[in-house]
């Protein structure tokens, strides 16, 4: 059954909580995090009376590799410049628990590295493991942005590029439709960026970032629904002392 990826990503986004979490060595090395939460009352609202009618329970714990050993058939005929596009996610870690019976819906991705600037897009993790499970083409993706970061031990960069503006205009076409759609609620949806570094922030680039006291880590907030529709507001530059 072929994925509709983004359209679910859109309606999850109007009752979730996203939090991104990296650390940063002075060697370059560090940790990646993401975590996907499902928040209860906001769903609650949403689900009206189906939300006690769920019955689901998943509790599952993978390292990308396992997928590429498991369909290495599949993985084998790919060209090479697919099978790169997977290498990346070699490492990646995921862990999902989906539980209608204890009301958490959560998925924590996450991976250890020797330089940020070799870390893939963990948003679309899941996704590929999909696709190397169903055999799906990833020219049939709906991918519209990247995110890609660089750390040169002085100057840390978020970037995101738009790579499908035809894409991107349908997808803010479902978002502006999903805000009219929840503007009566009371949604919670927090993106946050909780970034942690080996020196000092001289400045950051988005003014609404919260320096830590000991100048060391920032947490910046967004709305999911906007980062969706405009990916690009997430870019991110931070310069160390």
């Amino acid at each position: 059954m072929k994925k509709y990826y983004f359209l679910f990503l859109i309606l999850f986004a109007a009752s979730c909580q996203i939090t991104e979490t990296i650390y940063l060595n002075g060697d370059g090395t560090g940790t990646i995090e993401t975590e996907s939460l499902r928040d209860e009352h906001s769903y609650m609202q949403l689900a009206g009376e189906n939300y006690s009618k769920e019955e689901k329970f998943e509790d599952t714990t993978y390292v990308f590799n396992d997928f590429i050993t498991k369909y290495s058939e599949t993985f084998s005929k790919l060209p090479a410049s697919e099978q790169a596009i997977f290498q990346k996610f070699k490492t990646v870690k995921v862990h999902i628990k989906n539980s209608s019976y204890e009301k958490e819906f959560r998925t924590t991705i996450n991976q250890n590295f020797d330089k940020i600037s070799a870390v893939p897009d963990l948003y679309k993790t899941q996704e590929y493991a999909d696709d190397l499970e169903h055999n799906y083409a990833l020219s049939a993706e709906e991918h519209y942005y990247n995110i890609s970061y660089t750390f040169d031990g002085s100057l840390f960069k978020r970037i995101v590029k738009i790579t499908d503006t035809l894409e991107l205009k349908k997808q803010q076409d479902k978002i502006a439709a999903l805000k009219t759609k929840v503007s009566n609620f009371k949604i919670n949806q927090p993106y946050v960026l909780k970034y942690h570094f080996p020196r000092k922030i001289k400045s950051v680039s988005n003014a609404n970032a919260t320096i830590s006291e000991d100048k060391k880590a920032l947490v910046l907030q967004f709305l999911i629904t906007d980062c969706l529709e405009n990916p690009e507001t997430t870019n991110l530059e931070v310069v160390l002392e």
